[in-house]
């Protein structure tokens, strides 16, 4: 019987570093046990592009999301930030699955919200100061082809400071980030990913469809 048991145990699935169960993820977040498991596929896809441990690196997420393997952007700096909640320097597979679920549309809006309050409160101090959101403002031009000169950026920063700096501190709370959402709700238009309803094994054809970038 001992001999059963041992011969069982070693044929069960190894897993690498911060696997999780899908039942337990999908109990947690808006996928079903079978989108995760298309999940996981995906994972392994990017988590074996450059260094093949079962854990994404920075440079195979900026593999995935920019087709480039190393460059300097805080924008992409600070999405990797979010997703890697241990501050471990990787993104182990629950980490990846509870990240991305932010971007589903079932997901509620205060907590896309919250999520991207975070992501411009880059000195973690739950306020988003000034210099904060010129950072951010400017790390987002640069994913566009909108060129704007430094006094007009500057000039965005101190109007929205006026604007929702409601309580005259020179910072912006979460509440009152909460009210400049509802008012104008197409702040958290890229916080949803349509696509992320039907995640199928197939899902997503974009990812590292392209050679890796130096």
């Amino acid at each position: 019987m001992l001999a059963f048991v041992k011969c069982f145990s070693l044929k069960r699935t190894k897993h690498p570093p911060g696997y999780e169960d899908p039942h337990v993820l999908a109990s947690e977040t808006p996928f079903t046990v079978n989108e995760i498991e298309a999940l996981h596929n995906l994972f392994k896809k990017l988590s074996t592009s450059i260094i093949d441990d079962g854990l994404i690196h920075k440079e195979e997420f900026l593999l995935a999301l920019f087709r480039k393997s190393s460059m300097q952007n805080l924008f992409a700096d600070r999405v990797f930030y979010m997703f890697d909640r241990k501050r471990n320097g990787v993104i182990e597979f629950g980490e990846f699955v509870r990240s991305l679920s932010i971007f589903h549309p079932h997901t509620p809006e205060h907590e896309k919200s919250s999520f991207m309050f975070k992501l411009y409160d880059l000195h973690g101090t739950g306020f988003i100061q000034a210099d904060e959101l010129k950072k951010m403002v400017g790390a987002l031009l640069s994913e566009t082809d909108l060129e704007l000169s430094e006094e007009s950026i500057k000039a965005i920063v101190e109007q929205t400071m006026i604007e929702v700096d409601t309580n005259k501190d020179g910072k912006i709370d979460e509440e009152e980030w909460k009210e400049l959402v509802a008012k104008n709700p197409s702040i958290l238009k890229n916080m949803t990913l349509p696509y992320l309803k039907e995640v199928t094994l197939a899902f997503p054809s974009f990812v590292l469809d392209s050679e890796v970038d130096d």
